[in-house]
């Protein structure tokens, strides 16, 4: 004798898994207020170290965690402006740190909860599943996010920092941006990776050459004559004096096609690529120059600022 399957009974289910997930999540969300941003941060340890989105804090110096009725003044203890992550640690107070998942192992069509606590309130929730993994999203914020998770989860305002869940409730992303009606996640493991070494004192180095550049587009005959596989590339506008790029030999008009033998295609490409491991160490530079390919040999030194390249 078959059994019928009651769909109402199915959906209450759901219904009541996914309230209940969010209630036991709770604690590991909290509220991040900046001077002038509202956004949501995620507890990672029992000591008060709290993950977020590095635009959710922008420059101020002065943060603010709650949960509740527990309000909590917060210290920046490190950042990533280029993968956009922040790490905090509440002054006092004990927490629930938030379980962390594989994000190597995620499957498209998987099932995600998206979480947030802007207001210090009860937290919010959207759901989806995850549309794409691996992703790059280039022109967001002036840099590339590569290896993203993409969601049909709707993100409103003040998601940025909140955790993006799996139906056991670990944390396989942080939630960052948004756009394109796609919600846009830092993979857990690419967090955790940052987070361990900011909360050990370690410093995130990025490269630096010293130029002012942009994307422009190659044409093909050019392309074919200076044998460049490649129709756009990166051109440079400016040398700043006493750099890496003016040492080099690095000129106005000069369009970077290869960095350490990699393609630069677009603007974005660049920061990618200006990593630690290229710090103080001589590099293979392929650029084009009124019409024919050259190389040169540049030795990036280490950036002082957020935004140096």
């Amino acid at each position: 004798m078959s059994s019928t399957i009651n769909p109402l009974q199915v959906l209450k289910s759901l219904s009541d898994a996914t309230s209940e997930l969010v209630r036991n999540l709770a604690p590991s969300i909290v509220s991040v207020n900046s001077r002038m941003t509202r956004g949501t941060g995620v507890v990672i340890s029992p000591e008060g170290h709290i993950v977020t989105c590095n635009h959710v804090l922008g420059r101020s110096a002065e943060i603010r965690v709650g949960q509740g009725e527990r309000l909590f003044q917060a210290k920046p203890i490190g950042f990533d402006p280029y993968s956009d992550i922040a790490l905090l640690k509440a002054e006092e107070g004990r927490f629930r740190p938030i379980e962390l998942g594989d994000s190597d192992k995620l499957s498209t069509g998987q099932f995600v909860l998206a979480l947030a606590n802007p207001f210090n309130r009860q937290p919010t929730a959207t759901t989806g599943i995850i549309t794409s993994i691996g992703a790059t999203l280039r022109g967001w914020r002036g840099t590339a996010m590569e290896n993203i998770i993409a969601t049909d989860a709707r993100l409103n305002p003040g998601f940025s920092g909140g955790p993006l869940v799996d139906v056991d409730g670990k944390m396989i992303g942080l939630n960052t941006a948004y756009v394109w009606s796609r919600g846009i996640a830092i993979p857990a493991n690419k967090v955790k990776t940052i987070t361990d070494r900011l909360m050990t004192g370690g410093k995130l180095k990025r490269a630096y050459l010293g130029i002012v550049s942009n994307t422009v587009q190659i044409p093909q005959e050019i392309a074919s004559q200076a044998h460049i596989d490649q129709d756009s590339g990166v051109m440079i506008f400016q040398v700043e004096q006493g750099t890496p790029a003016k040492k080099a030999g690095l000129t106005m008009c000069d369009v970077i096609v290869k960095f350490n033998e990699k393609p630069v295609t677009t603007f974005y490409d660049l920061p990618r690529l200006l990593t630690e491991d290229v710090i103080n160490k001589k590099t293979t530079l392929t650029i084009l120059r009124e019409e024919k390919q050259v190389q040169l040999t540049i030795t990036p030194t280490e950036a002082e600022g957020e935004n140096d390249e």
